[in-house]
């Protein structure tokens, strides 16, 4: 009996037909010509201070396309317009697609750095970079981010009124308009400590809007950094009762550091952020426990900084409720963050704010559609860059045409400076 191991030794292999397709002779490399045979270049940088109280920013390439930026401190238009164009020394003649190095020389390429002037003028730069670079590669500043992860943001107005009728009038028009969350100051001028009268107007504002909203609809309470921290300690569990989706800036960002203390005692939950700038601004604030941060797409450096601004964040399983009482192009910016970014809550607008005098946000749009609102929401812009097109005829006729905006001065009683 032939043992297997001779049958390997002595049997012959089968052969079997050569089933290979036969060589193929290679053909020659054939060379693309790179998408461009040199790099574009940043040919001029424009500034232009339209009304209500915004500074625009235009920079153009060499190869004609143009991107728009928001670069604005509200009431300090012109500081930062200066600071626009001492930073457009280090982008004129070189690659706007290269965002990052122009958001790192822009922001550490001198030895005094940060601050809401100087992240203002970034901020703006930033934002036309990419918007640039959405025209360059022919989509949306959100799917060169790594593409939209929800269909549609959904968006809160304000409301004004000292008084809760007037409060209730104005709620239930933007509940008509298909609103689904409103914001409205908590007060006027805030004694240093709240008297019964103060703590319960505080309280009828937000009765009324709630009376109007409903279980299903939701209001937020902005403090304005009005309020002392004992104010806050006061005021904030007598507003429990009526669920506000969060109280913003109860202390002023100087006193971030008493945040801690005032989140593990209250009961709604705080938001905090339009006037931090940067990661490690916001970060004492996430350490301290806020519920939501606010950061501005045109104070806070802009789409690059707040793009990691929100995923810091995320590590501390905080949502973003990027702040916006300001023009179209910081909407835009701040609506391609949202689309983009998984711990995101609600955006701010300002179309119809109080403070729009003399000019609207659609005013310097050439297709106001693109901020339609459909159900209290914004749906996705699929035009390239920030996805929306400037009406530059409009905003070079607006240029210096209303004198800069400037916030009030209030006073207390006895005369002394009041927080605004």
């Amino acid at each position: 009996m032939e043992r297997a191991e001779d049958l390997l030794l002595t049997r012959a292999p089968t052969r079997t037909p050569d089933r290979r397709p036969p060589p193929v002779t290679p053909s020659p490399v054939t060379r693309h010509p790179p998408a461009q045979e040199r790099p574009v270049k940043i040919t001029r940088i424009e500034t232009f201070a339209v009304p209500p109280r915004w500074l625009l920013c235009r920079v153009e390439t060499d190869d004609g396309i143009v991107g728009w930026g928001e670069p604005v401190v509200e009431g300090r238009a012109a500081t930062v317009r200066t600071a626009v164009h001492e930073l457009a020394e280090l982008l004129l003649g070189k690659d706007p697609l290269r965002i990052e190095d122009h958001w790192q020389v822009m922001t550490k390429g001198s030895f005094y750095r940060g601050g809401p002037v100087l992240s203002s003028a970034v901020a703006g730069l930033d934002q036309a970079l990419w918007d640039i670079a959405g025209k360059s590669f022919g989509a949306p500043v959100h799917v060169l981010l790594g593409g939209p992860v929800r269909d549609r943001v959904r968006t809160y107005s304000w409301v004004g009124g000292d008084e809760p009728a007037e409060i209730s009038d104005a709620v239930s028009a933007l509940v008509e308009a298909g609103f689904s969350a409103v914001k409205m100051n908590a007060c006027g001028r805030m004694n240093r400590l709240a008297t019964t009268r103060d703590i319960d107007d505080v309280i009828g504002r937000a009765a009324a809007a709630r009376e109007v909203l409903g279980p299903d609809r939701d209001f937020a309470v902005d403090f304005h950094g009005r309020f002392t921290a004992g104010n806050a300690r006061k005021v904030l569990p007598h507003l429990a009762p009526f669920n506000p989706l969060f109280a913003e800036e109860p202390v002023l960002p100087e006193y971030t550091h008493l945040l801690g203390d005032l989140v593990a005692g209250s009961p709604v939950p705080i938001a905090t952020g339009e006037r931090l700038y940067s990661r490690t601004d916001v970060l004492p604030a996430l350490r301290a426990g806020v519920a939501v941060l606010q950061p501005d797409l045109s104070h806070a450096g802009g789409i690059s900084e707040v793009r990691r601004i929100g995923a810091l964040a995320e590590t501390f399983d905080v949502p973003l409720a990027p702040h916006c009482p300001l023009g179209p192009v910081s909407l835009a910016a701040s609506l391609q963050i949202a689309f983009s970014t998984p711990n995101f809550l609600i955006q701010e607008q300002s179309i119809g704010i109080h403070y729009n005098q003399g000019a609207e946000v659609l005013d310097y749009l050439a297709d106001p559609e693109v901020f339609r609102f459909h159900d209290g929401s914004f749906l996705r812009p699929t035009a390239p860059g920030l996805g929306i097109e400037v009406d530059e005829r409009a905003v070079r006729a607006a240029d210096n045409s209303a004198p800069d905006w400037r916030g009030p001065v209030w006073r207390h009683q006895d005369g002394s400076f009041a927080e605004w």
